[in-house]
């Protein structure tokens, strides 16, 4: 049996429904430091993968090219905005400059390429392994990151399925059996 309630009743259980969504996609759509996550702006790299730098470095040193000219060849590869100060420390080492000259114009994110490479140029051991351990190493710490923003995604939407879920277990499992039993009860 319907009763003049059943309408209003149906339409504020939509309504918990409806404000229950935007809840979750307001609760999941922040970065997990808590600011907002841009919506229509495509995302773009804000520079070339580091690994992938490193991987270029490797097959220009087992083509036959010197140190130098493996960071010629990465200033060539990528955008010169995002390789800015590779060609000058090539240039510097051509000409004698120590390794800490070379690389005090070379920005911070090359780090890895340095540290990579400065055994080779130094006391001459094989850059090769170095370059592929740096690489890996940073594959492996990109990976270790994302299983570890998977295991912290669990934790966030638990508040999400408990706002929304339960509540509509609630009203739409619960309470037209309570209402169907405690009507009959009644004729």
């Amino acid at each position: 049996m319907m009763t003049a309630s059943t309408p209003s009743l149906a339409a504020s259980l939509l309504a918990a429904w409806a404000a229950c969504g935007l809840l979750a996609l307001a609760l999941t759509a922040r970065t997990p430091n808590g600011r907002r996550r841009p919506s229509n702006r495509p995302t773009l790299l804000a520079h070339v993968d580091e690994a992938m730098i490193l991987d270029i470095a490797q097959a220009a040193l087992q083509g036959g090219t010197s140190i130098p000219g493996a960071l010629l060849a990465i200033h060539e590869a990528v955008a010169e905005s995002e390789s800015a100060g590779l060609d000058v420390a090539a240039r510097t080492l051509l000409l004698g400059g120590t390794w800490e000259e070379v690389w005090g114009q070379v920005p911070a994110r090359f780090q890895s390429l340095r540290d990579a490479l400065q055994p080779a140029w130094e006391d001459g051991a094989a850059p090769s392994a170095l370059l592929r351990q740096a690489a890996e190493g940073i594959r492996q710490g990109r990976s270790r990151r994302a299983r570890e923003a998977a295991a912290r995604l669990g934790a966030h939407l638990v508040l999400p399925l408990g706002l929304c879920f339960l509540p509509a277990f609630v009203m739409l499992g619960i309470v037209p059996v309570i209402a169907s039993v405690g009507l009959s009860l009644f004729h």
